[in-house]
């Protein structure tokens, strides 16, 4: 039996990747990116959340109708200026209270409670205002797959459910802009609120959430270092302060004009990447991190599309040992440097840009 857990103990490790390996290629990155064959319906109903319960509709709006209107009322830029400026009158009160971190549709008043449907760059939320308190509940539904209808003619909320018609799509990526194509349409979505709202350690993110983006739903300080994971910048991961973790975080993308980030508790940049030294960074806006390898990523992540950025692996330089070169990418463009760390700090070059 010992002989066996040494076994297994050394294969283990064995199959690791190294701190070198995670952090330094000896070459340039290659992007190994497969574009994934769209899901079919099966495959959506298979694997949908168990929280998640889909009712077929006799009378719906279809897809198609819904989303032609919606491009017809909002595709011009004067209709899309006044979408926004409606944004900020219809929904002052969540305005006010969630700071701009969502899109929000569907306003909904019930006695001393207020709802709304919200989206960011994670995916949708359940917006509530409770005696003037803010929460938001993470449906973990992915927009790859779920379409809401723009218009819905009942309330989202209702019964002790959340509730929003729409449709079974399949997204289309294009050079320009995504797009869906339907693949079922009339289906109402439907989640116990008390499932939806379950937040097992008290911390502020619903286990929904947690589990789409690998936090631990059972403990509100998930990495240990003290931090709530509702005020943690880096919730999953203890910061340190060392050379590499240093130069990740100056390239970290920049912001400026917004509202202090402590307020922002549902605005995460989220990031794909087995780097050690990348996971010790010390933020000031909340950030998240995705493996890269398939196994080890939630069902949502799967599936779903959440990185704004990326930043590749360290390269050494062969002649200078203080010298190295990566790359960041974001929507638009890639962003090559030399970094050499001179007397205690970086100084970077940008050695070449492309922009799409």
């Amino acid at each position: 039996m010992k002989f066996l857990y040494f076994f297994v103990f050394a294969l283990f490790f064995s199959c690791t990747k190294s701190l070198e390996d995670r952090c330094f290629t000896k070459g340039e990155e290659k992007s190994d990116y497969v574009e994934e064959k769209p899901y079919t319906v099966k495959q959506i109903l298979e694997e949908k959340p168990d929280y998640l319960e889909i009712i077929n509709l006799d009378k719906f709006r279809s897809f198609k109708k819904d989303s032609s209107e919606y491009r017809s009322n909002y595709y011009s830029s004067e209709a899309n200026e006044q979408y926004w400026k409606d944004q900020k009158i219809i929904f002052v009160n969540f305005e006010k209270q969630f700071f701009g971190q969502f899109e929000y549709s569907f306003k909904q008043n019930n006695d001393s409670v207020q709802y709304a449907l919200g989206r960011n760059g994670l995916g949708y939320w359940l917006l509530e205002i409770r005696n003037n308190q803010p929460s938001a509940y993470f449906l973990g539904l992915s927009f790859s797959h779920y379409y809401f209808n723009k218009i819905q003619e009942n309330p989202i909320v209702k019964d002790g459910f959340f509730q929003i018609e729409g449709s079974l799509v399949k997204l289309i990526k294009t050079p320009r802009q995504d797009s869906y194509a339907a693949l079922e349409d009339g289906k109402l979505f439907k989640i116990d609120l008390k499932e939806l709202k379950k937040d097992s350690d008290k911390d502020g993110y619903n286990d929904i959430f947690e589990k789409s983006f690998g936090l631990n739903p059972k403990n509100k300080d998930s990495d240990g270092d003290g931090i709530n994971d509702f005020d943690d910048t880096n919730p999953m991961f203890r910061s340190e302060k060392n050379k590499f973790s240093e130069l990740y975080q100056r390239l970290l993308p920049e912001y400026a004009g917004v509202p202090n980030f402590k307020q922002l508790h549902y605005y995460f940049e989220v990031f794909e990447t087995d780097c050690d030294y990348f996971h010790q960074v010390n933020p000031d806006y909340r950030i998240l991190f995705v493996s890269e390898e398939k196994n080890k990523k939630s069902d949502y992540i799967k599936v779903t599309d959440v990185f704004d950025y990326g930043f590749s692996k360290i390269r050494k330089d062969k002649t200078y040992p203080n010298k190295f070169y990566l790359y960041e990418w974001g929507s638009s463009h890639t962003n090559s440097y030399s970094a050499e760390y001179k007397n205690g700090k970086w100084e970077l070059e940008m050695t070449g840009q492309i922009v799409s």
